[in-house]
């Protein structure tokens, strides 16, 4: 069985949103995308499917959250919106 790497792509607000969280986070997201790419559903995050949306998936890290879509046909991860959970769902 080949291992496929999903590749990460943020989009360039998603960039700038995990600029602005705190270090210590930034790194935790970070690892928890590493993981995704190998696992875009893997057990060991706290995933969970978007309502109304096929692909959008959010992870938790701590009190933030990291929004992201899958396209399992090209083999990519998009995060499109990270942040706070007070915010990230409006």
């Amino acid at each position: 069985m080949s291992l496929r790497v999903y590749q990460v792509v943020f989009k360039k607000s998603a960039a700038k949103e995990l600029q602005g969280l705190p270090q210590r986070i930034q790194q935790r997201i970070l690892d928890a995308v590493q993981l995704l790419s190998l696992n875009p559903y893997t057990e060991l995050l706290q995933i969970k499917k978007m309502k109304g949306a096929d692909s959008l998936y959010q992870v938790r890290i701590q009190n933030y959250r990291v929004i992201y879509l899958i396209e399992n046909q090209i083999i990519k991860i998009t995060i499109i919106k990270i942040g706070h959970r007070k915010e990230v769902y409006d």
